[in-house]
């Protein structure tokens, strides 16, 4: 018969647990521990606190910065989660020294770091300084769409959310309808249990959305227009990302080649990306000053930055602050005989008619449609991004009935076509240039090395660290959360190359 060691629940054990030991130097609890309690100016909380003379002792800041920071980098961004790893698990007890803040406490302490959060950046910043971890010449800028604590489903126009709050009042009046002939029957056996509880969660709803509609006006984007509102936070946008089509903020991270080093971060709540270098500039500007490099830190350095953040306003201040920017536009692929020869990818989609498939009739000065429709002069000169353009239209009636009306047609509402030619470009336009600088052999060569800067930052981020979401709302609130995911990247930088 086999024999198995005795083993009983009911007996007590005492296990000796110096908290200390727990921090191992070399690893990220230690670096996090000796950041903040050595290197990191924790003075900045000191005056949201009262209660030197009367009131209740409030938690050390640094106790809940460690665990905060230690919680985001193994991927527990939940309060709760955090409150739970403080009694269970024995690295948070140790970064704790024993206490159990709850989750309202951690909550409420990272969303008010509103301005204490650049400061501490910068405290990580400065060791990564001191530390030899920043070249400061060579830098790239990428962006991260993560989804925030907002639903896409309260996502619309103005319009479009008052008649969902239309559509919402109309099922619940069918609801009580429903109700009142159950009532008058008698009969309660096809009754729902859940009715009533169902009805008040509409009803709420739709309340949340009338008193949204009336304290909100219409989001107007940067073309003038306007753009999707969200009920359960505005300041957050509707993206495309890699994972599709997503409700949340734009995380993006002005990255120092030597050790992949967050100099700058900041959380948008756009998608597009070719407003975003100025204030990225800026801060980036700020903070390096902050560490003592001087105020021409960013003069002739050099930036790499994908198709995305290729716009006028950006290629001017790169163009105004001294960089030797590498910004491609969206065909330079197309233009680089290293990608003439891959096979042509299928698409589902509609094969479009396209500028080259128009013939040009210069006596006339007219085009002509692959149907043999005309296309006339409407205006000689329109500019758009600095871009000279001759626009044609052609006739309405002779677009409604062509076969290639929706291959041809831009727009569901579209009656004609308009064909924009460029001409030339206006005085000043940094397009054609940065064009030419990114098609000759040593821009290409120089492009290439933007990849393995930044696209690691954000491996770590979204996949070592499992830090793939926002739990907050607000710019304000989730800006702070991006931050600590930077810092977290950092630190995470010290504990490999640095001192710890």
């Amino acid at each position: 018969m086999a024999k198995y060691k005795y083993y009983d629940y009911a007996q007590s054990v005492m296990v000796p647990v110096c908290l200390e030991d727990q921090l191992m130097p070399g690893t990220l609890e230690f670096a996090i521990h000796t950041l903040v309690e050595d290197r990191m100016d924790m003075s900045v909380f000191d005056d949201r606190y009262q209660n030197d003379e009367t009131g209740r002792s409030a938690y050390d800041p640094k106790i809940i910065l460690k665990v905060v920071l230690f919680g985001y980098s193994r991927g527990l961004i939940s309060s709760r989660r955090l409150e739970r790893a403080c009694k269970e698990n024995i690295i948070f007890m140790a970064l704790s020294c024993g206490q159990q803040p709850d989750h309202s406490t951690i909550a409420a302490f990272v969303s008010s770091m509103k301005d204490e959060i650049v400061s501490l950046f910068r405290d990580v910043l400065l060791v990564c300084e001191e530390e030899n971890l920043l070249d400061g010449t060579v830098f790239a800028l990428d962006g991260c769409k993560l989804p925030s604590n907002a639903s896409t489903r309260m996502s619309g126009t103005i319009s479009e959310i008052g008649k969902k709050k239309e559509r919402i009042e109309k099922k619940i009046k069918r609801l009580l309808e429903e109700q009142v002939k159950t009532d008058k029957s008698g009969d309660r056996k096809g009754e729902e249990p859940s009715r009533k509880e169902h009805i008040e969660r509409l009803q709420k709803k739709a309340y949340v959305i009338k008193k949204w509609l009336e304290d909100n006006k219409p989001k107007i984007g940067k073309q003038a227009r306007e753009i999707k509102s969200n009920v359960t936070d505005n300041e957050s946008g509707m993206m495309v990302g890699s994972h599709g089509v997503i409700q949340g903020y734009n995380g993006q991270a002005f990255v120092d080649q030597k050790r992949q080093v967050i100099v700058s971060g900041e959380a948008f709540g756009t998608g597009d990306d070719h407003h975003l270098i100025p204030p990225i500039l800026d801060d980036a500007k700020e903070n390096m000053k902050a560490i003592g490099r001087g105020e021409d830190c960013l003069k002739e350095k050099r930036l790499l930055a994908d198709s995305n953040y290729h716009g006028p306003v950006n290629l001017e201040r790169c163009e105004e602050e001294g960089l030797d920017a590498y910004i491609p536009d969206k065909d330079f692929r197309k233009r680089d005989p290293n990608f003439g020869n891959r096979p042509a990818r299928r698409s589902k989609k509609v094969k479009r008619v396209r500028l080259k498939d128009f013939l040009y009739d210069e006596d006339n000065d007219v085009y002509i449609c692959p149907e043999g429709k005309i296309l006339k002069l409407e205006r000689k000169k329109a500019v758009i991004d600095r871009i000279i353009y001759r626009r044609y239209k052609s006739d309405e009636k002779a677009c409604n009935a062509c076969q290639l009306k929706r291959e041809c047609l831009r727009g569901k509402n579209a009656k004609r076509r308009n064909l924009c030619v460029p001409v030339g470009v206006t005085p000043g336009n940094l397009t054609k240039p940065m064009a030419e600088k990114i098609d000759s052999d040593e821009g290409r060569k120089i492009y290439s090395q933007r990849m393995g800067i930044v696209e690691p930052v954000f491996a770590n981020i979204r996949t070592h660290k499992t830090m793939n979401r926002f739990t907050l709302r607000g710019k304000i609130k989730v800006n702070i959360q991006w931050l600590l995911y930077c810092m977290v990247h950092n630190i995470g930088k010290v504990v490999v190359y640095g001192f710890a």
